[in-house]
């Protein structure tokens, strides 16, 4: 197994050292239950889109039932609680696409572990033959828009209401310069 390279992907915590990265396993549903936890509203919003007061049942429901090929998610566990999560749906009409999401807890958030998540899986995505993610990140989800604009500078985006949709090829550019 080739081990991951996320040089230079994010100005990282001290903390984050102490982070285990692994992909999602059928018996982290609680875990990811209770994010909600350490979730505020905003949070949630931002990765729902909607007004939710926990994370969605539906959503562990996805996550339970990943294949780790076309549906792939990692987690980042701290001590035995899921601090984030980023994951991704390859696009069955075009599976060289894929949607990515991200969900970190409060307490991780402005650490570097989304970017982190998001850069490991860019590479599981890549061997896969994924080429590009897409994502749709809330305009006053300022984080997200960080991350893109420092990871994929010169990404393709529309806007749609409130929120922006994003191609971002792959590998990362900005972890191609490192």
């Amino acid at each position: 197994m080739t081990k991951l390279d996320v040089r230079g992907a994010a100005r990282i915590d001290a903390a984050l050292a102490d982070v285990r990265i692994r992909p999602y396993g059928i018996g982290d549903g609680p875990r990811v239950r209770r994010m909600s936890d350490r979730l505020s509203s905003a949070s949630l919003y931002t990765r729902f889109f909607s007004g939710t007061p926990r994370v969605p049942e539906h959503y562990v429901g996805l996550l339970d039932r990943l294949d780790h090929w076309d549906r792939e998610a990692l987690i980042g566990l701290d001590g035995d609680e899921i601090a984030g999560v980023a994951e991704y749906v390859r696009d069955a009409e075009r599976p060289w696409r894929a949607d990515v999401a991200v969900l970190v807890t409060d307490p991780w958030q402005h650490r570097g572990l989304g970017t982190t998540l998001v850069a490991y899986l860019s590479q599981l995505a890549g061997r896969r033959g994924i080429s590009e993610f897409d994502a749709d990140v809330i305009l006053t989800n300022r984080q997200a828009l960080l991350l893109v604009r420092h990871g994929w500078p010169s990404a393709d985006s529309t806007r749609d209401g409130g929120a922006a949709h994003f191609s971002l090829p792959l590998p990362i550019p900005a972890l191609n310069r490192a």
